[in-house]
């Protein structure tokens, strides 16, 4: 028995040692034969004997064997149990904290009490964003925290910055959006940084449509849906 807990040590030093041998050899290969991948952020073992994840750029995720020789790019689907562990991965490593959310680079529209929140992210050229906002009116109760996000049009990131640098936010954009009456023409030097700063966290975070909704609970939902499906989620949230 004195001796099995120094074999112990032993094996697992020997089995950590050999892991960090294994991550060290395929980050070398990968490095010197597709240079363009860029920096790896993790390697880490799969669910399938041999194969390894690699995550670049935050949330990207290839696969590669245990010398760095072959790379797939695709989904990893657990047969046994009907699961995509690649979208699993992606959705965990994507997931977004909804009081870490960079409030500061959105503008608030309250209505009622307030005490509910919601986070959209949205264009203001998205038809879709238009529909939604319309019935987005029947929701009381809410604050909503109005992220831009010019993805469509040429002009998107023009509409969005006048919207931000009205007077009155809010009212520049529910006029726009549900009354179909353009902001103003405004200037200010905030509102390309905060552009640009919306532009790179939907980029971290892979929202790449409008409009995208994050409750407070941290769901999202990509889409438009309308105000009784709102309503069903604000009052899951805890």
């Amino acid at each position: 028995m004195k001796l099995l807990k120094p074999l112990l040590v032993l094996a697992l030093l020997a089995t950590t040692f050999c892991a960090q041998a294994q991550e060290a050899a395929i980050r070398k290969n990968l490095a010197e034969r597709l240079p363009a991948l860029g920096k790896i952020d993790e390697i880490s073992k799969t669910a399938m004997p041999g194969l390894y994840e690699v995550r670049f750029n935050g949330s990207e995720i290839v696969y590669t064997d245990a010398d760095g020789a072959f790379l797939l790019q695709g989904n990893l689907i657990d047969t046994k149990q009907r699961r995509n562990l690649t979208e699993e991965r992606v959705e965990k490593l994507t997931a977004v904290n909804f009081d870490e959310l960079p409030f500061k680079d959105s503008f608030t529209i309250v209505r009622g009490n307030g005490k509910r929140k919601l986070a959209v992210f949205e264009d203001p050229n998205c038809g879709y964003c238009k529909r939604f906002e319309r019935d987005l009116q029947k929701v009381d109760n809410i604050t909503i925290h109005m992220f831009l996000l010019p993805i469509l049009g040429r002009d998107s990131p023009e509409k969005s910055k006048f919207v931000w640098c009205a007077k009155d936010k809010a009212k520049a954009w529910t006029d726009m959006m549900v009354r179909d009456v353009n902001a103003p023409v405004a200037t200010c030097e905030s509102a390309q940084p905060m552009l640009t700063r919306n532009m790179e966290f939907a980029s971290k975070y892979k929202i790449t449509g409008t409009p995208t909704l994050i409750f407070a609970d941290g769901s999202r939902v990509p889409g438009a849906i309308g105000a009784p499906q709102v309503e069903k989620f604000l009052a899951d949230v805890k």
